[in-house]
């Protein structure tokens, strides 16, 4: 038997290694970029509504649907951005690429705190922050041309990914104030979708996937953003955030290996260099601004900065 701490370490690997197919099932959907969110979306709210009503002894949350507020409105307009702007990243620029920039969201998180609410983080983040900023530029800057069709382009779309997200991540902390995970997750989902399909009509995207692979990767999507967000803020819930904050990590490394294998996708030296400097400045930013709390487990909570896209 698992300990407690262990299951949950279990859970979150798992979900941020299926989180990491996000960007491959973005590129198989068919669809336009934002058609492909919407899917994304369309699909998981039937599950997250059977999963938020049933009772929690039949493996739901107990919490009940309940009735969207204003911060979940808000969390899905920032969610709706988020996806936008990253889907269109990944058909731009490399998986790698798309899937790592973002993962600058914990230091924008960490820059808002600091700004907004006078929460100053230590010298060490700014170091961090210098190393984060510097990996994505080498990342960019190193693309060889021949990682899609405008990289430069996707490389921004992903990068201000990250601020959409976190803004995601401070919304989404007021809303769990009074509701649940599951609550939040299924409104956020279900307000956002709509807001995509305008947004995909409105850029005059093909909408419908163009083949039955088209439709799968959609429905797979669908089911990704259930197991995968939904483990994630399982388990933060139960994992120190440092922690978390490495664990996560294991998306852009799943995502750059299947872009590799399916897409013959390759980095150069220099965006390898800035991937690692990139996510190595994500982590001592994490550790930089945690708590000292001895022995304090969940600080990172579900509305933590660490959950990937």
């Amino acid at each position: 038997m698992l300990s407690p701490r262990a299951a949950a370490l279990a859970v979150l690997v798992v979900s941020a290694a299926v989180l990491g197919l996000a960007p491959i099932l973005v590129r198989l959907a068919d669809a336009g970029p934002a058609a492909a969110a919407f899917w994304r979306l369309a699909f998981a709210v039937p599950l997250l509504l059977v999963l938020t009503a049933r009772p929690r002894a039949l493996g739901g949350d107990g919490a009940g649907t309940g009735r969207p507020t204003k911060w979940m409105a808000l969390a899905a307009l920032f969610f709706v951005l988020d996806l936008s702007f990253w889907h269109y990243g990944i058909a731009f620029t490399s998986v790698a690429n798309a899937t790592v920039l973002t993962n600058l969201t914990p230091v924008v998180v960490t820059l808002v705190a600091w700004v907004l609410f006078r929460e100053r983080p230590r010298a060490l983040f700014v170091l961090a922050l210098a190393l984060a900023l510097g990996g994505a530029f080498a990342m960019s800057a190193g693309a060889d041309g021949r990682q899609g069709s405008n990289p430069r382009l996707g490389d921004a779309f992903a990068a201000i990914t990250a601020l959409w997200y976190a803004g995601y991540f401070l919304v989404v902390k007021h809303a769990r104030g009074t509701a649940s995970a599951g609550r939040v997750m299924l409104w956020s989902t279900a307000l956002g979708a709509p807001l995509l399909l305008g947004v995909s009509l409105a850029l005059g995207e093909p909408l419908l996937p163009g083949s039955a692979a088209g439709w799968a990767a959609c429905a797979a999507m669908g089911l990704m953003h259930v197991i995968g967000q939904g483990g994630v803020a399982w388990s933060l819930g139960r994992l120190p955030a440092a922690l978390t904050a490495v664990t996560v990590l294991i998306q852009p490394v799943v995502a750059a290996l299947l872009g590799w294998w399916l897409f013959a996708e390759t980095m150069t030296a220099i965006q390898l260099t800035g991937g690692a400097a990139l996510l190595g400045g994500v982590v001592l930013a994490q550790w930089a601004t945690r708590k000292k709390t001895p022995g304090r487990v969940g600080s990172g909570g579900p509305e933590g900065p660490t959950i990937a896209a």
